[in-house]
Parts: structure tokens; C-alpha cells; sequence
């Protein structure tokens, strides 16, 4: 009796010591599972962030920061009494050097001449950015206090407009454009009008369109316009 007695009593015991682990080990898979979930929902929103970006985001990234190293080395050097530019060939092995220069030499023109519109925009894009000189004090300041959510902005980012620009950053840039149109003056200036030249056109596009057929077929048909107009024209 005693043995019965004692096998019945440990049975439910058992029983929710099983349990008790089952609903421990659940427990554990609803949080790896919640976190699993988390991490996937982090990855996809950092996917669509870096598709959202352009394509060569992470090259422009890595250029600028290799620029900001370069310039605290450069104010190193410059506080040492030493030159950077000399400082920073020594560090160059006379192969990477040599494999530099003959890229250079190698190096063709990208600007081929007038293509259409976009090329021609883009072409000045890329010449004024490269004429750009940004304050990298200023950009590493700006960029701690708004973050980089912010910093680097994408279609779903929130208070970009709450940034205002300085007015030392708009008067630079109203310099720049009155530039721009100073020199895009010179270029495109209006052609005088000779007032001796016969006026054998009715509108600007039609004398567009004489000058055309001048330039073609005026060695053909030079005597014939002498012969008109001393009216000896058969």
C-alpha cells in the first residue's frame, strides 16, 4: 500500500515538472521568435533605406569621409611645422605611385562635346560641385546635432524642413549663380545686326533658313542673284 501510495503521489508531480519545462522552453521560442522578427523588420527597413539611396551613395560616403581624414592630417602636419604634401609621399610605395601616374597619363577626357541637354547638365554639375569647398568643422557639427536619420535623408524621413541655412551659405550661393550668369552672358550674347546686309528674310527663323541654303548652294546660284538685281535676267 505504501508503494502505491507513493507512486500516485509522484505522478502529478512529474506531470507538472514536464509542464512546467515545456512552457519554459515556449516561453524561450516566442522571445527568439520575437526576436528574430525584430531583426528581420530592422534589415528590411535598412534595405529599402540603401535602395532608396543612389547608386553610387556608398562611394560618395566613403570619399567624403576619406576627405575628412585627410583634412585632419593635413592640420596635424600643418601644426607639426611639417608638409603634409611630403609627408604623405613617403607613405607611398614607389609602385602605387607609378601604377597612379601612368592612370593618369592613360586618363582620357570624359567631356566629349555636347551630347544632349542631360549630358551638358550633368557635366556642370559635376564641374561646380568640384569647385565646392565645404567647411568640414561645419559638416561634422551639423551632422552630431541632427543625426544621421535626419543628416541622410530619405522619402520617409521627417523634419528636413526644420533645417535652415545660414546666411553665410546663402549669400555664397547667390554669389556663385550672379557668376554663372555673368559668364553665361558672355556665351550666349545676341549677334549684332549688320545693317548693310540685305534683308531677304521675314522673321529670324526664315533668315536662319536663308543663311542654310547660302551656305549650301550660294556658289550656284550667286550669278543668278547678280543677274536679278541688275535686271538682266533672261
Amino acid at each position: 500500500m505504501s508503494e502505491a501510495g507513493c507512486s500516485s503521489s509522484s505522478g502529478p508531480s512529474d506531470s507538472a515538472d514536464i509542464r512546467k519545462e515545456r512552457m519554459k522552453k515556449l516561453k524561450d521560442l516566442h522571445l527568439k521568435r520575437n526576436e528574430a522578427r525584430k531583426k528581420n523588420h530592422e534589415e528590411v527597413v535598412e534595405e529599402d533605406r540603401r535602395k532608396k539611396l543612389p547608386q553610387n551613395w556608398e562611394a560618395k560616403k566613403k570619399r567624403i569621409e576619406w576627405e575628412e581624414e585627410d583634412e585632419k592630417k593635413r592640420k596635424t602636419a600643418e601644426d607639426a611645422g611639417q608638409d603634409y604634401d611630403r609627408v604623405k609621399m613617403l607613405e607611398i610605395s614607389a609602385e602605387d605611385a607609378e601604377r597612379w601616374d601612368k592612370k593618369k597619363r592613360n586618363k582620357k577626357n570624359p567631356d566629349q562635346g555636347f551630347s544632349d541637354y542631360a549630358a551638358a547638365s550633368y557635366r556642370q554639375y559635376q564641374r561646380l560641385t568640384k569647385q565646392l569647398k565645404p567647411d568640414q568643422d561645419q559638416y561634422a557639427r551639423q551632422k552630431e546635432k541632427m543625426g544621421d536619420e535626419v543628416f541622410y535623408p530619405t522619402v520617409d524621413t521627417l523634419g528636413v524642413v526644420d533645417h535652415k541655412d545660414s546666411k553665410e551659405g546663402i549669400d555664397k550661393m547667390v554669389d556663385d549663380l550672379e557668376k554663372q550668369i555673368e559668364k553665361r552672358g558672355k556665351y550666349s550674347r545676341r549677334r549684332t545686326h549688320d545693317n548693310d546686309d540685305d534683308i531677304d528674310y521675314i522673321n529670324e527663323r526664315n533668315a536662319k533658313f536663308n543663311k542654310k541654303l547660302e551656305r549650301f548652294y550660294g556658289k550656284y546660284t550667286t550669278e543668278i542673284k547678280q543677274n536679278l538685281e541688275r535686271g538682266t535676267a533672261v
